[in-house]
């Protein structure tokens, strides 16, 4: 398969408003919760309402949309490229982290009451 693309969107709401690390350099990188919501019957024909929630970074100018804009609730939509990492914790644990990098943002809802 040729061209293949690293490429996801979602839509949801705020978990959190969005926490801001800035950096010696002058960079900063946004972080907060996103969560979205699925529904369906299963077989009984009851309804099953499923939340799962991503964890968002934005970096370089659409941070500084994110640190003014973005709220706790607000339904945006997001579209960037999954990361994987990992770390050491201070036990020398190693933690997996997958993320959603945004390259785009859409706000769909004003801030939330």
């Amino acid at each position: 398969m040729k061209n293949l693309r690293n490429t996801v969107r979602l839509v949801g709401r705020l978990g959190m408003d969005p926490k801001v690390n800035k950096f010696k350099n002058g960079t900063q990188v946004v972080s907060f919760s996103l969560a979205t919501d699925e529904s369906y019957n299963n077989k009984e024909g009851e309804r099953v309402e499923n939340t799962q929630w991503h964890q968002i970074t934005v970096w370089r100018g659409l941070s500084k949309v994110a640190e003014k804009y973005l709220k706790k609730g607000m339904e945006v939509t997001i579209e960037g490229r999954l990361v994987h990492r990992n770390y050491e914790d201070k036990n020398g644990k190693t933690i997996y982290v997958t993320e959603v990098e945004a390259q785009d943002l859409l706000m769909m809802s004003k801030k939330a009451s």
